[in-house]
């Protein structure tokens, strides 16, 4: 029970920011007003989360489960990679849609690399490794035979192209942000026939220098 309640508090409280957040805007709301507007007290808020950034990297996790709940109903009905790529980076648009409008108060912290809401950052770690191992289950689960150096490197560079586009949306003022949506139809063919081309001779040096590339990055 009191697990459950301490859920549902913890909900309270990110719902409560989330509110402020799109109404106030992020730099706007205190910690303060967000324990007023979930009904806790301030030293409970802090109890939960020790800041406002621990707040959005409770909102980066909830909005990764949704991402692969929604990712799961395209995963579970087709193996062919291209339609696979597509649905999964068309339902990470369907359940960020209603946080368009706050987006980019975020990402003008997100954007400083020393900032923890950061998605590069060691604070957003539980959720990029949440959201690589979707598209590594969605490479799994997929028709498209590869080199097996290019598999073990390629849903970081698939996480890296959502990032992108994650990007783009974030300025897309397009109705209902319509130009991203057709920016993914566009260059998943395009991801799906460089992919399936890595596997021929003459593109095996490119493919390699990639993956050599990402290790050392790594590193």
């Amino acid at each position: 029970m009191s697990t459950a309640k301490a859920e549902q508090t913890r909900g309270a409280i990110v719902g409560a920011a989330m509110r402020l957040f799109r109404q106030d805007g992020y730099d706007r709301t205190t910690m303060r007003a967000i324990a007023t507007e979930a009904g806790v007290s301030v030293g409970n808020a802090y109890y939960y989360f020790g800041s406002k950034e621990h707040l959005v990297q409770a909102f980066y996790d909830q909005l990764q489960v949704e991402h692969a709940e929604a990712a799961a109903r395209v995963l579970d009905g087709d193996r062919a990679f291209a339609t696979r790529l597509e649905g999964v980076l068309l339902a990470w648009l369907d359940v960020a849609a209603p946080h368009h409008e706050f987006a980019g108060q975020f990402f003008r912290n997100a954007a400083d690399p020393r900032s923890p809401l950061s998605p590069f950052s060691e604070e957003s770690t539980p959720a990029r490794d949440a959201s690589i191992a979707l598209f590594a289950s969605l490479l799994d689960g997929s028709d498209v035979k590869l080199a097996p150096t290019l598999r073990a490197e390629l849903p970081d560079l698939l996480w890296l192209l959502q990032m992108g586009t994650v990007l783009y949306w974030v300025y897309d003022a397009s109705p209902g942000q319509e130009r991203t949506r057709t920016l993914v139809r566009r260059v998943v063919p395009i991801v799906d026939r460089l992919v399936r081309l890595s596997r021929m001779p003459v593109v095996r040096g490119v493919v390699d220098d990639v993956v050599g590339l990402m290790k050392e990055l790594r590193s």
